[in-house]
């Protein structure tokens, strides 16, 4: 799989067995407009054909890893608002952003340095693990510009860290620290700043060095079982768990194991 050099927003980067999107917009804190969104969704589906790629890391700069949605592209005319309302769902690229990232199959690690705020909090939120630097600023602010979280922050906020707490957090708008972010138990680590991808990069390795089969299972697994009954959940562990008896790399694992030597998993 090869990546095109043109990218407006983005830059990408394969390494070794990930991929990794750097936000790329500087001169606007790496907001996020339609292109951004557009172009970000056009990699992550290159990638989830790619059996080799095992996992992708999202990132942006120094200063920030993404400070939300660009308003500057919000030009509503007055006789257009029901027009814009309907177009939210699938025209407008920011929007569906958040559900593709959502649903893609493979891991996606989240390396924060700077602002994460507003929709950019949102789009780590839909993404599986958070890495955090010392000089990561977190918040979703909205409700201080007479706005709330449209990237689905009501909702995965909550899932994370429980509706008190989120409430708190909306509704005052404040920011918060990587030290109360990994106190709430929503980054999964927090590192000296400028280290954030680094850390991801070293859970990155130890993905793609595991079968990514039972990767893919079970993140679908534990992502939609926060909807189920345990009795249900269970259920459907159990029936993914039986599938993987019959792939190649649950052979290769089980030899290698008894010949004492790194498997070599192929995704079959």
């Amino acid at each position: 799989m090869e990546f095109k050099d043109e990218y407006k927003d983005i830059i990408v980067e394969r390494v070794e067995g990930w991929v990794e999107i750097t936000i790329n917009r500087p001169e606007k804190l790496n907001s996020l407009r339609d292109t951004t969104a557009e172009e970000i969704m056009a990699v992550m589906s290159e990638v989830e054909g790619d059996r080799d790629v095992r996992a992708v890391i999202l990132k942006g700069n120094d200063k920030a890893f993404c400070t939300g949605i660009d308003t500057s592209e919000f030009t509503i005319k007055p006789n257009e608002y029901f027009d814009f309302y309907r177009k939210r769902k699938r025209t407008r690229k920011v929007n569906v952003l958040f559900r593709e990232v959502g649903n893609f199959t493979k891991p996606v690690i989240t390396a924060v340095e700077g602002f994460a705020l507003g929709g950019g909090l949102e789009l780590a939120l839909v993404g599986d693990i958070i890495i955090a630097g010392a000089n990561a600023k977190f918040g979703l602010p909205e409700i201080r510009l007479g706005m709330m979280p449209g990237g689905g922050g009501t909702q995965t906020l909550t899932r994370r860290i429980g509706p008190s707490l989120t409430k708190e957090l909306i509704w005052t708008g404040r920011r918060f620290t990587p030290e109360e972010a990994k106190e709430y138990r929503l980054v999964n680590h927090v590192v000296p700043a400028g280290e954030a991808i680094t850390k991801a990069r070293e859970i990155a390795r130890s993905i793609a060095g595991n079968a990514p089969l039972p990767v893919m299972m079970t993140k679908s697994v534990i992502d939609h079982g926060m909807d189920m009954s345990l009795a249900d959940g269970m259920t459907a562990e159990a029936d993914v768990s039986f599938m993987l008896y019959f792939s190649e790399d649950r052979n290769e694992g089980l030899t290698a194991f008894k010949e004492k030597r790194p498997p070599s998993f192929k995704g079959e």
